[in-house]
């Protein structure tokens, strides 16, 4: 039997098919561990490395513009609303989203997919001129040299946490993608402390009804932000055209089998959270359910510089031909 080299992120939902117990079928799996899994995306687009691998949604579209021979699979492990996710500089007097113009933004890249979709909800939602922006960064793209000129690297080695403390940015993204870890993907890279909530230089929320505003976000525009999907070795594909459609069935199994020891997504408390919010799985897989989304990420990374204008806007054509029942 054949074996495929397979890295994800830490999610329970997609543990059976590591552990064997949801087969892919004619296929064995040999789990990879990559920490953080961020690091894997970078080696896969730029190596190859593996058979199969989550990527961030962005860095896929970046990577089939370039020619890059990967194959997505619409199998979407996590979501997050951003509503929450930009922090301003204690001293820093921003009030309102326009507030944010002519100010300094730390991100960790600019192509970084919450980086995409916080930047694509100020400009659709509260008219703010994104490049108008100076976004600071710490670390590269995956793939280098679509970021435009408004974008400004960090030199002296310090994390965005740092300079958002002592004001030298005005606002930050948090988590992975700004505050909550320092540098390139790397072993210990989230042992960047953020600033403690109370503190002097405690940064404070630029939306305090953040997951109010994401949810009616959801509701009017059916835009449920996508942080990764399965990608698979073009030649691969190409080897055998049925793989898309047992990886989705296997990822879709998998799921299931979860969810059948932990009902309501208990073992996932976040996204138990957005499921009880939107009122519907937290994760959809397939297409159908997801084209709004995919509509919105692609049409964000053409006005955001990092698609050409003539990239393809049918987002079936992004994926492997295959069977993709809802899941």
């Amino acid at each position: 039997m054949n074996k495929l080299t397979v890295v994800v992120g830490e999610f329970p939902h997609a543990q059976p098919l590591l552990d064997g117990d949801a087969e892919i079928d004619g296929y064995g799996v040999e789990p990879v561990e990559v920490k953080p899994v961020i690091g894997a995306y970078r080696r896969m687009i730029r190596d190859l490395e593996f058979d199969v691998c989550e990527l961030a949604p962005v860095s896929y579209l970046m990577a089939r513009q370039e020619g890059i021979p990967l194959t997505a699979v619409p199998v979407f492990l996590n979501r997050r609303f951003h509503h929450g996710d930009v922090q301003c500089a204690a001293d820093s007097g921003i009030r309102v989203p326009r507030d944010l113009e002519g100010r300094r933004i730390g991100v960790r890249a600019y192509s970084v997919s919450t980086g995409v979709w916080v930047r694509g909800v100020l400009r659709d939602e509260y008219g703010v001129d994104i490049d108008k922006i100076t976004w600071v960064v710490d670390d590269d793209d995956h793939i280098e040299g679509r970021a435009p000129a408004n974008v400004e690297r960090v030199t002296d080695g310090r994390s965005l946490g740092e300079l958002l403390r002592a004001g030298e940015i005005d606002a930050a993204l948090t988590g992975n993608a700004g505050t909550g870890r320092s540098g390139a993907p790397k072993a210990g890279w989230t042992a960047a402390t953020e600033p403690a909530p109370g503190s002097d230089d405690s940064p404070y929320p630029l939306f305090p009804e953040a997951g109010t505003l994401a949810v009616d976000h959801y509701l009017r525009k059916g835009v449920y932000p996508l942080h990764s999907l399965i990608s698979v070795r073009t030649e691969l594909v190409e080897r055998d055209p049925g793989l898309p459609s047992k990886l989705y069935a296997a990822f879709a199994r998998s799921k299931r089998l979860h969810l059948a020891a932990h009902p309501d997504w208990s073992a996932v408390p976040r996204l138990a959270r957005q499921g009880r919010a939107i009122g519907a799985d937290p994760v959809p897989y397939g297409i159908t359910a997801n084209e709004p989304s995919l509509n919105a990420m692609v049409r964000f990374s053409k006005d955001q510089g990092l698609l050409d204008a003539g990239f393809p806007a049918d987002v079936r054509s992004l994926f492997a031909a295959g069977d993709y029942p809802g899941a």
